[in-house]
């Protein structure tokens, strides 16, 4: 063992920079949960802020938005995670069909260029692009005899502008995750699946599909962690009052109290509630995880 440290020291001295930024802006902060149980006054600090231990939690369920707030948030992440699913997988069955070497590789490096843009860039070209008076969008729509269409301040419209969105930037990498779980399949089974007069649908459904379902059942499992996570960034810079009713989630709603209500000691309190559900979730993805896919992170 001591022998094996000595020879690895080096490895172990390059974590320690994550490591310490992990520890001041990850753990030190948690320090501030205290902040859910008291009426903290940033004056008196934690140590001289009033305890009104659950009165925090009791008063944010008592607000007549908080369960809004919180369907809002499963409903979005519950659309992002499903598309999240199925986008990745298709496209990554269909470029497996591809032949053509240098056509496959640039779709590939075109569909996973949009996940290294940020929201502000992103929510930019969509607030253009979906504009009810100069957006491109409509003005295709007008082609066509339609009317208008506010996609950004329309909530009928808002959820389907964020998940499309969201799968747009992100689908491109978790592409990348199922084009590697092609590569574990032994072509041997698509050799003898030929020879039995199998076309490229059977061998699809018979061979890749169930060659890819270990890893499919592990991104699914492991994603049920971000059922409370629908988004801050993005959710952000693209919503406004008018989408409230479908588009206001857990974490705006923290944004909103803390940053500019400065109800400090209830914005905690939400995100202290959110934090207990998701470790919950988490532990419960890794759990499946282990079970159906047999993953371990130890």
């Amino acid at each position: 063992m001591i022998r094996r440290l000595k020879s690895e020291w080096p490895l172990h001295l390059m974590l320690l920079p994550g490591l310490a930024i992990i520890l001041v802006y990850s753990y030190g902060p948690m320090a501030g949960i205290v902040m859910a149980f008291q009426n903290f006054v940033p004056v008196f600090g934690f140590w001289k802020s009033e305890w009104v231990g659950f009165d925090n939690f009791t008063y944010v369920f008592s607000l007549p938005d908080t369960m809004k707030v919180v369907w809002n948030t499963v409903a979005i992440a519950l659309m992002k995670i499903t598309a999240g699913l199925i986008a990745p997988i298709v496209t990554a069955l269909l470029l497996n069909e591809v032949r053509v070497k240098w056509f496959k590789r640039s779709v590939q490096t075109l569909v996973y260029m949009p996940h290294f843009l940020s929201w502000i860039i992103v929510g930019g070209i969509l607030i253009n692009i979906l504009s009810p008076t100069q957006g491109i969008v409509n003005e295709v729509l007008s082609w066509f005899g339609a009317s208008p269409v506010y996609f950004l301040g329309d909530n009928h419209w808002f959820r389907f502008v964020l998940v499309i969105s969201n799968e747009w930037k992100e689908f491109g990498f978790a592409t990348i995750v199922y084009l590697a779980a092609l590569t574990s399949i032994d072509p041997s089974l698509y050799e003898a699946a030929v020879v039995d007069g199998a076309a490229r649908c059977r061998q699809t459904w018979h061979i890749t599909l169930p060659g890819m379902r270990p890893v499919i059942v592990l991104m699914a499992t492991l994603s049920l962690g971000s059922v409370l996570n629908a988004g801050f960034d993005q959710v952000f810079v693209l919503y406004s009052p008018q989408v409230y009713e479908t588009g206001d989630i857990i974490d705006t709603m923290v944004y909103r109290m803390g940053l500019q209500q400065m109800q400090y000691s209830v914005a905690t309190a939400v995100g202290l509630f959110k934090s207990v559900v998701s470790l919950l979730l988490i532990s419960v993805s890794y759990w499946l995880a282990y079970r159906f896919a047999n993953y371990r992170i130890f």
